[in-house]
């Protein structure tokens, strides 16, 4: 293995989606995304109908950048997220944007798979 290094504003793909999108590079066969969720965002309404569950069905793994996020479990479990954290959110899970500015997150557990259409 060599070292590798994959610039994030050059993105391999980026998917849009209603208040939003996610950057991807492949590094090493690994996904990171740095997804940007503006104002309004709400995975309920913005990606379900992509994803095509009633929930979020992707585990992530981690880390906001900028803004707030709330999310909440399907098992009633809640919280919110914003700058500096880092997060394992397990399946089944809506989320929402706190406040309005944007929330700025990495992923790289679930990035390969979120806002990509079910087949």
């Amino acid at each position: 293995m060599t070292f590798q290094s994959r610039n994030l504003d050059n993105p391999d793909e980026t998917r849009k989606f209603t208040h939003g999108e996610i950057g991807l590079v492949t590094v090493s066969g690994a996904v990171v995304g740095r997804a940007v969720f503006q104002p309004g965002w709400r995975w309920s309404e913005d990606v379900k109908p992509i994803a095509g569950t009633e929930s979020c069905e992707a585990a992530h793994t981690g880390y906001i950048i900028s803004g707030r996020m709330h999310v909440t479990m399907d098992d009633g479990a809640e919280g919110d997220l914003g700058p500096g954290d880092a997060f394992v959110i397990p399946p089944g899970h809506d989320a929402w944007i706190v406040g309005d500015q944007a929330c700025v997150a990495l992923d790289w557990s679930a990035a390969a798979e979120f806002a990509k259409p079910s087949e």
